[in-house]
Formats: structure tokens, C-alpha cells, sequence
């Protein structure tokens, strides 16, 4: 069975598909996590069997493995790979310096530790994502359940001076329970509003005992390709400065548009 692709998903399909022209026979690759990576997990494995394409994939999560292992893509631990070509992915908000807001689907840490194991890392998004100043998403951070309380009252109280819109601090759910990372942790969510520093902010969070890890990836990103609801793209090159156009031709609908996460 297939369908038209709605415009926000052609933007996530395109973006996906044009940033799996940037993986290279026997590279090691980061394989991010939400529905944006979804597409491109599936692009990637479009190619491994189309093309012989020989790759080595770390998911970023569970189920992120799952889909790469579907998609006939080779999976190994981090621990395995050691060392990364390129990681790709999505982002829930990006800035004109492409400091990134990520762990809307509550796999931030390990997305940000296969991110920083790599030589480059690519942000795909469509074009909402994009914004003057991070903060309209709610800033996810990562916390231990023991005492999880007090960590989140300690964070309340380093929010107060800084120059943020808002200082609302919620415990992420999942139905009636709290939700549960792939790492037995939780997810308080800072309803920020506006994040006038956030390299000050991410390095504050990550001093809070009980932070494991928070959602600002800062001097991470090298490359973002958005995609748009017409199918078409643009490659960003925050090394070199280049910004490249085009335009995505989709092949008939099969499975492109089955996403994962959030």
C-alpha cells in the first residue's frame, strides 16, 4: 500500500535522501535517531542494495538499530567502530551557527556521543527547524532516576539568573509513566522559550549532579541539508561556507514515508 507524501514529509524524505549522497563505500556512520533519520536510514539502505554500498552503521538507538537491521544495513556498537566517518542527523531546532537543539525522541546521549566520535556530522531538517535564537523547543536533558527530584529543583534554581524567557522544568512521560531512555534514565524537558547563551547554559546543566548529559549540541555540526515541502534541498557548509541547491526526484512510493520517533 502507498500514499502521497505530505509536504513535511517530503522535506524530511528529501532532506534524508541528498544526505546519503555524502556516505562513501566502507565508511563508519553515525545513524541518527527520529523521523527525519528515518528517511535516511532507509535512503542509505536504498543504496546498500542497489549498489553494493559497503557501510558500517552505529545507531544512535534501539530503534534506530532495528530499522538499519531491516534496511540490510551492517550494525555494530560504538564500541566496535571506535572512530566515525560521518554521523547524520535530525535536530529539532538549529541556529544560523548551527548550534543544535536535539533529544526530542529522548536519545540525546547517545546521539551526542556517536556525534562527537565522528569526523563530521550532517543535521538533516526541513526548513521549520531553522530558527534566530534556540529555545522555542523545549531543551531536553538527561538525568539519573535516583533523586531525580532534587536534580530537577537544582536546575530550577541555576535557571533563575540567566537570560532565558521561561523556567518551567517537566519530567517527560510516557501514558502514566515516566518515560525511560535506552540508558535507564530520565528526560526533564526546560521550557526556555529563548536561550540568550547556550554554551553557558550546556556547560551549567552538565555541572548539576544528576545531569548525565543535556540536548545543546554546540560545535558539533558541520553541515546541514533542509529539505522543503516541494522536494526541493540546500546543502549548508559551515567548513567552507558553501550553500548547494537542488531539487530531490523521488522514486514510487514503497515504505520512504514509515518514521520512527519524533
Amino acid at each position: 500500500m502507498t500514499r502521497e507524501l505530505s509536504p513535511v514529509e517530503t522535506a524530511k524524505a528529501a532532506a534524508g535522501r541528498r544526505s546519503v549522497d555524502f556516505i562513501e563505500d566502507g565508511m563508519r556512520v553515525g545513524l541518527g535517531t527520529g523521523s527525519t533519520a528515518a528517511f535516511m536510514v532507509r535512503a542509505l539502505g536504498e543504496r546498500v542494495r542497489k549498489e553494493g554500498l559497503n557501510i558500517t552503521g552505529v545507531p544512535t538507538s534501539s530503534q534506530t538499530a532495528e530499522l538499519a537491521r531491516q534496511e540490510g544495513i551492517r550494525v555494530v556498537a560504538l564500541d566496535e567502530a571506535k572512530w566515525l566517518d560521518l554521523t547524520i542527523d535530525g535536530a529539532d531546532e538549529f541556529d544560523g551557527d548551527l548550534n543544535l537543539i536535539k533529544g526530542g525522541g529522548g536519545a540525546l546521549l547517545q546521539e551526542k556521543i556517536v556525534a562527537t566520535a565522528s569526523d563530521r556530522m550532517i543535521v538533516i531538517a526541513d526548513l521549520a527547524k531553522e530558527v534566530a535564537c534556540l529555545g522555542a523547543f523545549p531543551l531536553p536533558i538527561e538525568v539519573v532516576p535516583f533523586g531525580w527530584k532534587t536534580t530537577k529543583l537544582l536546575v530550577e534554581e541555576a535557571l533563575d539568573p540567566l537570560d532565558v524567557l521561561g523556567r518551567e522544568v517537566t519530567l517527560r512521560m510516557s501514558g502514566d509513566r515516566a518515560f525511560i531512555t535506552d540508558n535507564g534514565n530520565h528526560i526533564l524537558d526546560l521550557h526556555l522559550g529563548r536561550i540568550a547563551d547556550a554554551r553557558q547554559l550546556g556547560h551549567m546543566l552538565n555541572q548539576i549532579p544528576g545531569v548525565v548529559e543535556n540536548g545543546l549540541f554546540i560545535d558539533i555540526c558541520d553541515m546541514v541539508v533542509i529539505g522543503h515541502g516541494d522536494g526541493r534541498v540546500e546543502v549548508r557548509d559551515y567548513s567552507t561556507g558553501d550553500v548547494e541547491k537542488g531539487r530531490i526526484d523521488f522514486p514510487e512510493p514503497d515504505n520512504i514515508f514509515t518514521d520512527i520517533g519524533s
